[in-house]
């Protein structure tokens, strides 16, 4: 009888898959911290996350727990108390846990933060409430230069990349607004969706995720969302700005380094998973992969960027 080669090697793919998979789940359930409220863009990747890890890895639970305050630096500053075992995740955010250190108000530095993987990318949005007068980008730079300082715009934390966008967004169209920072978009949602604030400087998730109860302005994109095609890019209003908040897992630093690289290929294959991209795709997260073997370099540049750009923009003076 001939023996296919190939055939026996599908099968051994078969076989082998479901090893592999099962080598690479934690035996016992994930404690995954969350440093903001319910509610927020951090909170919904986490419940995502917790869905696909669920199918994956049916026998354990990724069990979300908040400890929210001084925009995730309550958590960010007590995750190395954690047990360094596999079984506790933090999630994490940029730039915030670079320019929270930088201001001086918090318990911990950036070295200190033991990134294992950032997964997505949501570029920064401005939006008001639908009710609002204002109804185009020009009508707000209108309202804003005949009343400088009246416009309050939220966003979540101090020193945050909401913080960093509306400073930015100051700066480049010559306006006065003010900043109001909240523990988290989750709490911030309920002022702008109520019509007690005059907008947020906030990310394009939120904008997608509360379409009827609020209206973009512009976005901070190469090209404009496709779930929200009708909104300008500020590079169509003149200024080059591209950017946002990236979002991630870290681990206390007693982590071993094997189990850390564990953890990375773990939320490497959730963000590989299909209905993961498709949840994203609907939420407005921007899928990003970088693990352990990108770490050091990408934190490198992120830093630097991030110093940089919080110097310029006076972050963090009193």
């Amino acid at each position: 009888m001939k023996v296919d080669i190939r055939h026996w090697i599908g099968i051994a793919c078969l076989i082998v898959a479901p090893m592999a998979l099962a080598q690479s789940c934690p035996d016992r359930n994930l404690m995954y911290w969350q440093a903001f409220p319910p509610g927020g863009e951090s909170d919904l990747s986490a419940r995502h996350q917790q869905m696909v890890l669920k199918k994956k890895c049916a026998a354990i639970d990724a069990i979300i727990q908040y400890k929210a305050g001084a925009g995730g630096g309550l958590m960010w500053g007590q995750m190395n108390q954690l047990p360094g075992d596999g079984l506790n995740v933090v999630g994490i955010n940029l730039p915030h846990i670079v320019f929270q250190p930088m201001e001086g108000q918090v318990q911990y530095k950036t070295q200190d933060i033991t990134p294992v993987f950032w997964f997505h990318f949501t570029p920064d949005i401005l939006a008001v409430p639908e009710q609002s007068p204002i109804r185009s980008f020009a009508d707000f730079i209108s309202a804003a230069k005949a009343a400088p300082g009246k416009l309050n715009l939220g966003g979540s934390g101090l020193n945050s990349a909401n913080h960093a966008a509306h400073e930015r967004m100051n700066a480049a169209f010559g306006v006065k607004t003010n900043y109001i920072p909240y523990k988290g978009t989750g709490d911030m949602s309920l002022a702008v969706v109520g019509n007690q604030i005059d907008g947020a400087m906030t990310y394009s998730a939120f904008a997608i995720n509360n379409k009827s109860k609020v209206r973009a302005l512009a976005i901070a994109m190469e090209k404009r969302h496709p779930l929200l095609p009708d909104v300008p890019t500020f590079k169509e209003l003149g200024v080059d700005w591209v950017d946002g908040a990236y979002r991630g897992i870290g681990v206390p630093r007693s982590t071993p380094p094997e189990t850390r690289k564990r953890l990375s290929d773990m939320w490497a294959a959730l963000n590989a998973d299909p209905e993961m991209k498709e949840l994203a795709a609907k939420s407005g997260f921007e899928l990003v992969n970088v693990g352990v073997d990108q770490m050091d370099s990408f934190m490198k540049e992120k830093t630097k960027l991030y110093t940089e750009g919080a110097q310029r923009l006076g972050l963090g003076k009193k």
